[in-house]
């Protein structure tokens, strides 16, 4: 069962409206399913749009920063759980330890950096939690087609197609977590290194 959330997001207060209107019905929808969220902290951009909405509606937030980001002052008082990090190395950690799943909301070289480590560590073996990649507006086309590619040639195996959900509304990523099954992936040296 999925209690906690771990969204990657934006920070950017810039973006075209539809962004933030899809972050906050995620938000929303993730309060109507009693899944709390795990999520950078921020006051800014979608991950405030969908963690101010989650506030709103009554729903618990956990936020997680390192001090160096905390100084700037883009910490959201509105918290139920803060946690201060030593770096960001040490934030994705504590992020991962706390969630159950993940959404990786449209977003900047961050939140590509958090989503490729946790299809890593899902490849891996690591874990096997459910990792929703919401495409709003078609936002990771490119990318998608990038991970197409890595299989393609061979450099990631077929079965890394099974490590992340492509979702194309909030409610598509939702639902997705609602039935989500892990599954075993039965990691082996030839799933890694060989094709």
């Amino acid at each position: 069962m999925i209690n906690k959330v771990c969204i990657f997001a934006s920070s950017c207060n810039y973006l075209d409206a539809s962004y933030y209107e899809a972050a906050k019905e995620l938000g929303l929808l993730i309060v109507e399913s009693d899944m709390d969220v795990v999520y950078g902290g921020s006051c800014l951009g979608l991950m405030w749009a969908c963690a101010g909405e989650v506030k709103k509606q009554g729903g618990r937030l956990i936020g997680v920063m390192p001090t160096k980001l905390k100084e700037l002052d883009v910490y959201s008082d509105y918290c139920d759980e803060f946690f201060e990090t030593p770096c960001m190395r040490s934030r994705k950690a504590k992020m991962d330890e706390m969630s159950d799943a993940l959404i990786a909301l449209p977003g900047g070289f961050g939140t590509l950096e958090e989503l490729s480590e946790m299809i890593v560590q899902k490849q891996l073996g690591y874990n096997t939690k459910a990792i929703v990649i919401l495409n709003t507006n078609g936002f990771y086309d490119n990318l998608l087609r990038f991970f197409d590619d890595i299989i393609e040639q061979k450099f990631a195996g077929k079965k890394a197609q099974n490590l992340y959900y492509v979702a194309n509304t909030p409610k598509d990523a939702i639902n997705y977590l609602k039935n989500y099954e892990p599954e075993n992936l039965a990691i082996t040296k030839d799933d890694i290194y060989a094709r």
